[in-house]
């Protein structure tokens, strides 16, 4: 009986031991450091590139969503990235830029005054200049020049250009050359006149052309007690 149970107790306890997980100690390497136990890497983790590589081209040739780790002391760190200002050497070429275009204006207006002393010497020179004053009983239009029976100057006035005259401003019609001697000037002006009416009158002038420049002024003006423009060519001596 005894050697039943005794019987029965093994068989159980046999059953017991094989449904138990086998239990290992763990084993200890020479090596101290082989006893550390390794750390698992989550298999969603991505390793930290090491501080050796991170450099520009390392940074730029690591793969997508790689960890690069911060730089060690005496390692050179990455530039930062650059501003929205342009670079010291790009302003100073703009500023350049915009002097050499400066000389350019200045020199061509050199080069006008220039021409004109070419073209049209003093001892030669005629210049008709336009001006109005007031302008309620006319509006310019356009103006056309004679001189000796040739005409010399065609001119059609913009809005703006005839307000511009009604505020004291003077237009150049014409600059040419005369030799010595007797001239005729005539002028025909062109323009809306009392009650907005097309109106077209003309003046005409003979001038003694000497030595040394000519100034002629061709000269809008109201005439009150009549309510009509008075057109008038003066000779500036």
């Amino acid at each position: 009986m005894l050697k039943s149970i005794k019987s029965v107790r093994v068989a159980w306890m046999a059953l017991a031991v094989l449904a138990l997980p086998a239990l290992t100690a763990p084993a200890f390497a020479q090596d101290p450091q082989a006893a550390a136990p390794a750390t698992a890497t989550p298999p969603d983790a991505t390793a930290a590139t090491p501080a050796a590589g991170n450099t520009p081209a390392a940074i730029a040739d690591a793969p997508a969503g790689t960890l690069i780790a911060p730089p060690v002391d005496g390692q050179q760190a990455p530039p930062p990235p650059e501003s929205g200002e342009p670079p010291a050497d790009t302003r100073a070429l703009d500023e350049t830029v915009q002097d050499l275009k400066k000389d350019v204006v200045d020199l061509n207006k050199e080069l006008f005054v220039l021409e004109e002393e070419l073209l049209f010497p003093a001892n030669t020179q005629v210049a008709v200049f336009v001006s109005m004053d007031i302008g309620e009983f006319f509006a310019l239009d356009s103006l056309s020049l004679k001189i000796d029976n040739k005409e010399v100057a065609n001119y059609l006035y913009t809005p703006r250009e005839a307000e511009a005259l009604l505020k004291g401003g003077v237009h150049r019609v014409y600059l040419g050359n005369l030799k010595v001697g007797e001239h005729q000037l005539v002028a025909f002006f062109e323009g809306k006149g009392p009650n907005n009416r097309d109106y077209k009158r003309g003046a005409n002038l003979k001038f003694e052309k000497g030595v040394g420049a000519k100034y002629l002024e061709l000269k809008i003006t109201d005439r009150q007690r009549k309510a009509q423009p008075e057109f008038a060519i003066k000779d500036w001596e």
